[in-house]
């Protein structure tokens, strides 16, 4: 792959808001850089609760003087957990102005059509096309094969309110804020993907690289790059490292989303995975969803004056 060179707009304000996460944690405290949701409505503590899943969704804005932009980022598990937390939030889904998926998984992709049909005039939804490949599988330790769920059918979101943008290249959507990278290049010699999945192509099992993986790209003025990650199938330093191939940009001022360190075949890289990120000095290092408890322990340990915990409702506020 030869990445064309992307200038992005330097950004006065990124804001994450997590709309869904494995994790919530209701009594968490503000820092300088992350807001929890209020514990209490005046005086009045809630009857209801934000919802945590095995997924991630984050509502992602931007602000470059007076110009702003919103993206969602991602769609959850559960059809109905990201709805929940929008209200709960109050977050207007007509506020997006495009949706962003990192990849096809269930966990990633579970709430799109009941956002889509909130939404009162179609927005892009930016896609890679392997995202539509089907059907695919998880190995299990025992040599049996599960499917995933189709999650995407692309006639089904045809005669939904996306309009269905899809490239394998680095895409910069709303005018050059924002850089979705598209296929990430696979540099790093640690980073092996996910080795227990298959693709099934003209009936036969073949290792799935998982090629859809992307992430979002930001350039923060005078601080950095943003990346935000999805799930991290090509691996979050190959994923960091072709931010700033892509970009131009040396300085890493942020790195969020799951990590996919989860388990005894990824903790075999975790420090390697540490080595290298230390090496890129973030400033902010916010692991999230498929990360893993334990790589999450080691983060918090080895990062910390960076390292942010993340929860349903967190929202992180870069400027």
């Amino acid at each position: 792959m030869d990445p064309l060179s992307v200038p992005l707009k330097e950004l006065d304000r990124v804001e994450v808001l997590t709309l869904m996460d494995n994790f919530v944690d209701v009594l968490l405290e503000d820092t300088e850089v992350v807001t929890r949701p209020p514990k209490a409505i005046g005086e009045e503590i809630p009857t209801d609760t934000l919802l945590a899943e095995h997924g991630l969704c984050l509502l992602v804005r931007v602000q470059r003087g007076t110009e702003k932009h919103t993206i969602l980022f991602d769609t959850g598990y559960n059809s109905m957990g990201v709805l929940h937390n929008m209200d709960k939030l109050a977050v207007d889904p007509n506020e997006m102005e495009a949706i962003v998926l990192s990849h096809a998984h269930m966990d990633h992709t579970g709430s799109l059509h009941p956002i889509v049909a909130k939404l009162s005039a179609p927005i892009p939804l930016v896609v890679h096309p392997d995202a539509f490949l089907y059907p695919r599988f998880v190995e299990l330790k025992d040599g049996s094969k599960k499917r995933f769920p189709k999650t995407l059918v692309r006639k089904d979101l045809d005669q939904k309110n996306v309009m269905i943008q899809e490239s394998k290249t680095p895409t910069p959507i709303l005018d050059g804020s924002i850089l979705v990278t598209g296929e990430i290049e696979r540099t790093t010699e640690f980073e092996k993907g996910m080795p227990d999945a298959l693709l099934e192509r003209e009936g036969r099992l073949e290792p799935d690289p998982i090629k859809d993986d992307q992430a979002l790209v930001m350039n923060l003025k005078g601080k950095g790059l943003v990346v935000i990650s999805g799930c991290s199938h090509a691996g979050i330093i190959n994923t960091v490292l072709y931010a700033k191939k892509l970009t131009g940009v040396d300085k890493v001022h942020a790195v969020l989303g799951g990590f996919h360190l989860s388990g005894a075949f990824y903790e075999k890289i975790l420090e390697k995975t540490i080595e290298m990120l230390k090496a890129l000095s973030p400033a902010v290092v916010v692991p999230m969803h498929c990360t893993g408890r334990k790589a999450m322990e080691r983060f918090s340990r080895e990062f910390p004056s960076s390292f942010v915990l993340n929860s349903v409702g967190s929202k992180i506020t870069l400027t």
